[in-house]
């Protein structure tokens, strides 16, 4: 039996893409209609954001510790966190998690790497461009990067948290994504990371500038193969 997956979620839409991505290409790997076991726990969704707004790192440690020891006690052999902004917290998790974890950037930039992409753009909230999840998987993997401008920062977070984590999928907000990713192949990137798992609802490699590394999927994917060959234990 592939090993339980448990997902630590934070925001609906990004959460449910990668559970059922999880899910459609298990019966890929598994049979028909055949997947891992997975289970979910997230708390309000306004408690995390709470947390980001006061740049509480601690509290936001807090809230994904809690749904690891939920996830531990129903079963989970290991973890996965779609949402790449709180993967900020995972160093002051980790010393007390009851489970392991795969991180995000890590299986993003390992593909980056598999792919031969040399430069990379990031994309995602404010909150995951100004700091340093993506760039230190990054770095240590030997991949240069490009972050979003200032204006960008702020014009793609208002499209993430007043659109996207609410399911609103708009024009305007793919036009805008088109116009930054473009920016960045002009400056050199031969590949974007959706940085944010709700950006893969907007753009993919059909209506992308650059090539997309979508963080959503490739951690659905991770999850599937760790689950399956049972490497988590």
């Amino acid at each position: 039996m592939p090993d339980h997956i448990g997902i630590v979620a934070c925001s609906a839409e990004g959460a449910a893409l990668c559970y059922r991505t999880i899910c459609v290409e298990g019966a890929q790997l598994l049979g028909a209609h055949a997947h891992p076991e997975i289970s979910i726990h997230t708390p309000s969704f306004a408690e995390y954001v709470n947390c980001l707004e006061r740049n509480d790192w601690a509290g936001v440690g807090e809230l994904m510790l809690a749904s690891a020891h939920k996830l531990a006690k129903i079963g989970a052999d290991f973890l996965i966190c779609p949402d790449n902004t709180i993967h900020q917290a995972l160093p002051l998790v980790l010393p007390r998690s009851p489970l392991p974890w795969l991180h995000i950037a890590e299986v993003v930039a390992a593909q980056a790497v598999e792919r031969g992409f040399k430069r990379v753009g990031i994309t995602g909230t404010r909150w995951l461009v100004d700091g340093e999840v993506y760039p230190q998987a990054l770095a240590a993997r030997g991949l240069q990067y490009l972050r979003p401008t200032n204006e960008e920062r702020d014009e793609i977070n208002r499209i993430i948290m007043e659109e996207l984590v609410c399911g609103v999928s708009k024009p305007q907000g793919v036009a805008y994504h088109q116009q930054v990713i473009d920016r960045m192949k002009r400056e050199g990137c031969d590949a974007v990371i959706l940085g944010c798992t709700e950006i893969p609802l907007i753009m993919s490699d059909a209506n992308s500038p650059l090539p997309t590394l979508d963080s959503t999927r490739l951690l659905a994917r991770a999850a599937l193969r760790t689950a399956i060959s049972g490497s988590s234990k």
